[in-house]
């Protein structure tokens, strides 16, 4: 079983950036497929990143494209992702997930293992 906390939330103007970090216990993080998910009020859980475990393949949702980028640091045993250009509709609760295999990746229901989220909030 895999244990994941996440970090580097906080409040940032418009144009600014955050990096969020997932740590894993418990396992290693890069033998699953790990994926980032952000939550607004009222809203439903959105696919915001993503990464495989073999290939190390990337995925990223249209609304994040050219300015999140999502990397692993295996010997940290983490998974970041690098927030740029942020804007006020990225305000939301971010979730890292894991799942055994990458596919369907967007859907956040296929994965089994969550942390308990980090607040983004940015102000315009």
């Amino acid at each position: 079983q895999v244990q994941l906390v996440e970090s580097g939330g906080g409040l940032v103007q418009a144009g600014g950036s955050l990096r969020l970090s997932c740590a894993a216990s418990g396992s290693t993080i890069s033998t699953y497929c790990t994926g980032w998910f952000r939550q607004a009020p009222g809203k439903e859980r959105e696919f915001v990143a993503g990464i495989g475990w073999s290939s190390g393949k990337i995925y990223y949702g249209d609304s994040v494209k050219d300015r999140f980028t999502i990397s692993r640091d295996n010997a940290k045993n983490t998974v970041n992702l690098q927030m740029n250009s942020l804007k006020p509709e990225d305000t939301a609760i971010y979730y890292c997930a894991v799942k055994q295999y990458c596919t369907r990746i967007i859907l956040f229901r296929d994965y089994n293992y969550w942390g308990q989220g980090t607040q983004v909030t940015v102000s315009s």
